[in-house]
């Protein structure tokens, strides 16, 4: 029996030849990844067992959450982490000033790339699948573990296989994409399996089309997505990536529990309804709305914000809607500044930010009162998410986040382009 793309990263990772759904292994790493969140954790549990970091370079601690510091317990926790850093010889720590959003950030900076076992003490590590690389989010407690041995154990996952057909319509992105997915199969539709894309649609897709959709798949409970390697993912890591690109692609033969065929041609721009990503929705009624966010690991990206500025540019955000851009890392704000989009955020009554993930986990940079609600190209919408447990969040591309800020209410970017 064949094995699928996940199946053999993993076979490699662990020296087997071979494996199969449901087997427990032990792979080697290529990075493990903690934030100013979650790194105490794991810095406390390697004191208790006495632990060091085996492999230096195959660390990375982004200072992303609650940065910079909010308050003074988060000021704590960064300096915790730093400390560490500096006492283990941590060689990718990045602060204020030279950190981004880590799902950003990492494939950026050309710390993972295609054929990597990554994990990640946080859910979104998944991100990294759009390289063509397995990639997780695990416990503090495993991450301290992975940090101390270069390892991490795993249960290898079945898979759901998607064949993507054609290419989006304007105004129509990889969120709308993962979106519909979701709203399709809920958000236990793939637990703990692996989301693997296939077809000629997978051509159409952007790089930043497939992180949002592999950033995104643990919203279906799975395990990771992953897309294959092609043309614009060597593009991509060529001059990024810092090790040996290794392809893996699925054996003809590979075991799928089920294959779901998507015409990427026929699909609308989706947004989901609270308090969860599968209550997804292609038309509403009028919906007032109080906030905008545009940014986050799911859609800080320089597309994403051009996206948002193609919406904004000659147009001013509605009186009484805040609209908050943050670019996901450095280079991401330094290339918007180049490009004029800082120009147009600022020009139509938006606020740009440093980097951070702020709002989306409710942290800081656009908390909600009671009763507020937020268009949000983040990736969660859950009760209290973002603020007040009254609060809603909808969930949307960067063209309907801006096309909402223009009119004050959910809208689609063709009813502000019409």
């Amino acid at each position: 029996m064949g094995m699928t793309m996940t199946q053999k990263i993993l076979a490699a990772h662990a020296g087997l030849d071979a494996v199969t759904a449901g087997q427990l292994i032990v792979a080697d790493l290529d990075m493990a990844l903690a934030n100013d969140i979650t790194a105490p954790v794991a810095v406390r549990e390697m004191e208790k067992a006495g632990g060091h970091v085996k492999y230096k370079d195959r660390v990375a601690l982004v200072m992303d959450h609650f940065t910079p510091n909010k308050d003074i317990k988060a000021a704590c926790q960064v300096k915790c982490t730093r400390e560490f850093a500096k006492r283990e010889g941590v060689e990718n720590f990045f602060d204020v000033g030279r950190m981004g959003i880590e799902h950003a950030l990492l494939p950026e900076q050309g710390l993972v790339g295609a054929g990597d076992c990554v994990i990640g003490a946080d859910s979104h590590t998944c991100t990294y699948g759009a390289l063509g690389a397995f990639s997780t989010g695990v416990g503090s407690t495993d991450l301290a573990a992975g940090m101390m041995t270069g390892q991490c154990w795993f249960k290898v996952p079945s898979a759901i296989r998607f064949v993507l057909r054609g290419a989006l319509p304007e105004y129509v992105t990889g969120k709308d994409l993962i979106l519909h997915i979701i709203g399709m199969i809920g958000v236990d539709g793939a637990l703990y399996k692996s989301m693997e894309f296939t077809g000629e649609g997978v051509a159409s897709l952007s790089m930043d089309d497939r992180f949002t959709v592999c950033n995104m798949a643990i919203e279906a409970g799975a395990k990771n997505g992953i897309f294959p390697v092609d043309d614009k993912t060597l593009a991509y890591m060529q001059g990024r990536f810092q090790r040996p690109v290794k392809v893996y692609e699925a054996d003809d033969d590979a075991e799928y529990e089920k294959t779901i065929e998507i015409d990427l041609s026929v699909l609308k721009p989706t947004v989901a309804f609270p308090h969860l990503p599968e209550n997804t929705k292609t038309a509403w009624e009028n919906i007032p709305i109080d906030q905008v966010v545009i940014g986050s690991c799911t859609n800080g990206r320089i597309s994403d914000l051009r996206q948002a500025a193609e919406i904004l540019r000659g147009r001013t955000v509605a009186k009484n809607v805040r609209c908050i851009v943050i670019p996901a890392t450095q280079e991401i704000y330094l290339q918007a500044i180049r490009e004029g989009l800082a120009d147009i955020f600022i020009g139509a009554g938006a606020v740009l930010s440093t980097p951070t993930c702020g709002p989306c986990l409710g942290g800081h940079m656009g908390i909600l009162a009671d009763h507020e609600r937020c268009v949000s190209t983040t990736n969660r919408n859950f009760v209290g998410r973002m603020g007040h447990i009254t609060s809603e969040i909808y969930l949307a591309s960067p063209y309907t986040a801006a096309a909402s800020a223009v009119l004050g209410r959910l809208a689609t970017a063709g009813e502000v382009t019409k």
